[in-house]
């Protein structure tokens, strides 16, 4: 059964995701797939060749293609022929990607994919979604400091305040669509899984049907499990503490607004406040015009009536937005894989 590690960004899904490859079992596949929440949406109905074709064209064009590791010709036929939707095409590819590596099972890491649930669940029936969640005060920081997510048009970058919504928005569109997956779908605190991962990867075995053991996994240490991928990369040279960062980085006035603006969903998770929340007109005006921003955003992305009018991506495109890592070789790859 293939496995999306899904959530808001920043929130850990890549150092699950690589914990899951360091396990063995798992096809490596270094970086995003991309699938479901870029390319597709730009193609139009892929039940039609002629955007089939596009699209593959585009795929076979970037670097996710050549992250791959795979002789696309063995897949072609198949992509251009029996492809009619975005989980035929990602299932192909990460199918091939498993062939060529000779492992069990394969698992995608797009954190944003948590924006389209349902038709992941709708064209990969058999798919498993791990929700993982982190408290927002650290999501906010650390995408804020990234500069992450793409501001209103007026704005150069977006504030700590806008990367809290956006946090506590995917969140809870998450949550939402997992209550309709039943044993399909589970959340995991970054928290936890930082603080007791054997007890935390006990759990997802348990759910994957698939040995999450912590030793392999610190003795292999593929990717962020090894070097963590962090947005202040500084703290590496000393003591490296991702929990909580926000305590110590956050002005007292940061603090009380960002708790006045999500701490309604901090408190649901059960993430402790520690300054008063009381509501102001000005954050409940702020809070709706984000959460309208986003929506609408979201809208466009897949509506069929902007579609036609949006421009097509390219391959350098898809290379300037994508995060992947083409250095990782094959033979490596395999090299992850458990011996009999």
């Amino acid at each position: 059964m293939p496995v999306f590690v899904v959530g808001s960004p920043r929130s850990g899904t890549t150092l699950l995701y690589d914990m899951l490859l360091s396990a063995g079992g798992f096809a490596v596949y270094p970086g995003e797939s991309n699938i479901f929440n870029l390319l597709a949406p730009r193609f139009g109905s892929l039940a039609r060749r002629h955007n089939r074709e596009r699209m593959w064209g585009v795929w076979l064009g970037s670097k996710l293609c050549r992250a791959s590791g795979i002789d696309p010709r063995r897949i072609e036929a198949k992509i251009l022929s029996d492809c009619r939707n975005a989980g035929d095409f990602l299932r192909t590819i990460m199918e091939e990607v498993a062939r060529s590596q000779n492992a069990l099972r394969w698992a995608g890491n797009t954190p944003e994919e948590i924006l389209h649930i349902p038709i992941i669940k709708a064209t990969i029936p058999d798919a498993l979604v791990i929700h993982i969640i982190r408290d927002g005060r650290d999501v906010a920081l650390s995408l804020a400091q990234r500069r992450f997510l793409r501001p209103f048009p007026w704005k150069d970058r977006e504030s700590l305040f806008g990367a809290g919504l956006y946090w506590e928005w995917i969140v809870g569109k998450g949550r939402k669509y997992g209550r309709h997956l039943g044993s399909d779908y589970m959340e995991v605190r970054f928290e936890q899984l930082v603080a007791e991962p054997r007890d935390t990867l006990a759990r997802l075995s348990s759910f994957l049907d698939h040995e999450l053991d912590y030793d392999r996994i610190q003795q292999v240490a593929f990717g962020s499990v090894g070097t963590p991928n962090t947005s202040f990369r500084a703290e590496l040279a000393a003591t490296f503490d991702p929990v909580g960062r926000w305590r110590k980085r956050f002005s007292p006035d940061q603090l009380v607004g960002l708790e006045r603006l999500i701490g309604k969903t901090l408190a649901d998770l059960s993430y402790p406040l520690v300054t008063a929340r009381s509501k102001t007109l000005r954050m409940s005006g702020m809070r709706h015009c984000y959460r309208v921003f986003f929506e609408a955003k979201l809208w466009s992305k897949n509506s069929k009536l902007i579609r036609p009018v949006r421009r097509e991506l390219t391959s350098r495109q898809v290379d300037e937005i994508v995060m992947v890592d083409e250095h990782l070789t094959a033979s490596a790859a395999r090299r992850l894989q458990p011996t009999a």
